[in-house]
């Protein structure tokens, strides 16, 4: 008998002490582990794309980051894609010998840094959900994208295309599997989803070409 099915029975014979207890039980035992596959056109494994596991119903808690850091080497964002939970505040080191000029003009955040060399004085707090494309005013080519999640499942496929995410209740999502290759205000491709109490693998196809 599962954690979830002991506590239905229990719910109208224990305390109510007894029955939040067994539902935060419940939350840690009955949690599972999805697995996400990402492939792009060919079914080739595709590596930066996000993926964000959204509950339908009641939003779950989500907890910033203690510290993330975009840098600038080789007059590039590293990494070029980043995914942080609502509320993270990221800092932008300058690691290249010439100055950077870091802009955003993004509804889900505008801020600007203006030409400097070395750590900011203070990092970027990333208040809002939603993408965040990066620029540069000194140099065109320079261009980075920071998905801001609100909810606590997210991850960033590697080179291999793989993405874990741990500790999902069961119940019903929407997968959204976003990559930057994706059309100008895409917001990702998205696909029902039904967690159960155990392992999920899936696989999330996007319509772009293997880096």
């Amino acid at each position: 008998m599962t954690v979830l099915r002991f506590l239905s029975r229990c719910a109208t014979a224990c305390p109510p002490l007894a029955v939040a207890a067994l539902a935060a039980m419940a939350t840690v035992a009955d949690a599972a582990t999805v697995e996400v596959r990402a492939q792009g056109k060919g079914g080739q494994p595709l590596a930066d794309v996000v993926v964000l596991l959204e509950p339908q119903g009641a939003r779950a808690v989500v907890k910033p980051l203690a510290q993330v850091d975009i840098a600038q080497q080789g007059r590039r964002f590293v990494p070029a894609v980043t995914v942080v939970p609502v509320g993270t505040k990221v800092q932008f080191p300058n690691q290249d010998t010439v100055r950077h000029h870091v802009y955003s003009f993004s509804p889900a955040k505008k801020f600007e840094l203006k030409l400097y060399v070395g750590r900011p004085e203070n990092p970027i707090e990333f208040d809002h959900a939603g993408l965040v494309v990066l620029g540069c005013n000194i140099h065109d080519a320079m261009v980075g994208w920071i998905v801001v999640s609100d909810t606590p499942w997210y991850a960033k496929t590697l080179a291999g295309g793989r993405a874990m995410l741990a500790d999902v209740p069961p119940g019903s999502y929407v997968l959204r599997s976003w990559h930057p290759d994706l059309p100008a205000g895409s917001t990702g491709i998205e696909q029902a989803v039904t967690v159960a109490a155990d392992s999920l693998d899936l696989v999330a196809s996007l319509p772009v070409a293997s880096r």
